[in-house]
């Protein structure tokens, strides 16, 4: 049945997904907040479908800490679903993303008119500074901004080193990073067909002080996430043994 179920959510998440990327293009001579709508109309139709197809039913604690202006948002990275969760939750989010994703045709089109931040992995500290200056204009204009910390999805348990620029982000935004966690890969996990009914949790964690050393303020971040990450997965889960950074 959860094969069957699968199935059938592969082919209207794909399906539904090419249509609003289709309809976004049409969009483009339009004022950005007509995009946004658009994405945050598509994103809560996939948490619909994911509920009715798939039995997922999603549960976020720490609603406390959503904000509703300029924020930076550190998240736990597991599956593709972290990437429609904050369209849905969130009253302007805008992603960093890998600046591969924007020569997908027509998607990096409509991205690029949301004002989706790219950064260029192998560009050095020239484009760290781009990222940062992008991000720090969505911010200004009250959007918040959604980073993934670790550069890439990662399976549940496993960990590994953050990257330093969502602290340089942080600084330049001038709001408290609020970091959160997630168990989302044991429901639909890194390149996994299958999509496992249940209940999955995205955790909003405290925001983080202001004026710490980077390090510091980084090692505070991972900490808190992974922790938390950790805590949410079940008692027999099989975490590798690994499981640590440096």
């Amino acid at each position: 049945m959860t094969l069957l179920r699968s199935a059938l959510f592969n082919l209207l998440f794909f399906g539904v997904t090419a249509g609003a990327v289709l309809l976004g293009l049409l969009l483009l001579p339009f004022p950005r907040r007509l995009t946004r709508r658009h994405a945050q109309g598509w994103a809560h139709l996939m948490l619909w479908l994911l509920r009715v197809v798939c039995g997922i039913r999603v549960r976020v604690t720490g609603r406390e800490y959503l904000p509703t202006g300029p924020a930076v948002i550190a998240a736990k990275h597991q599956s593709a679903f972290d990437t429609i969760i904050w369209l849905a939750l969130l009253p302007d989010p805008v992603y960093v993303l890998k600046k591969e994703l924007l020569r997908i045709p027509v998607w990096g089109t409509v991205a690029r008119k949301y004002g989706a931040v790219a950064v260029d992995r192998a560009g050095g500290a020239r484009a760290l500074k781009q990222m940062v200056r992008e991000a720090a204009a969505a911010a200004a204009e009250g959007s918040q901004i959604i980073i993934f910390p670790e550069g890439t999805r990662t399976s549940p348990g496993q960990r590994v080193s953050y990257q330093p620029g969502v602290v340089a982000l942080g600084a330049a935004v001038g709001r408290p990073i609020i970091p959160a966690a997630t168990d989302s890969g044991l429901f639909w996990g890194r390149r996994a067909f299958a999509k496992r009914p249940g209940t999955l949790t995205v955790a909003l964690l405290p925001p983080l002080p202001m004026g710490l050393p980077r390090a510091a303020l980084l090692a505070r971040m991972e900490e808190a996430i992974e922790t938390e990450s950790l805590r949410l997965l079940p008692d027999d889960y099989p975490v590798p043994v690994d499981n640590s950074v440096g």
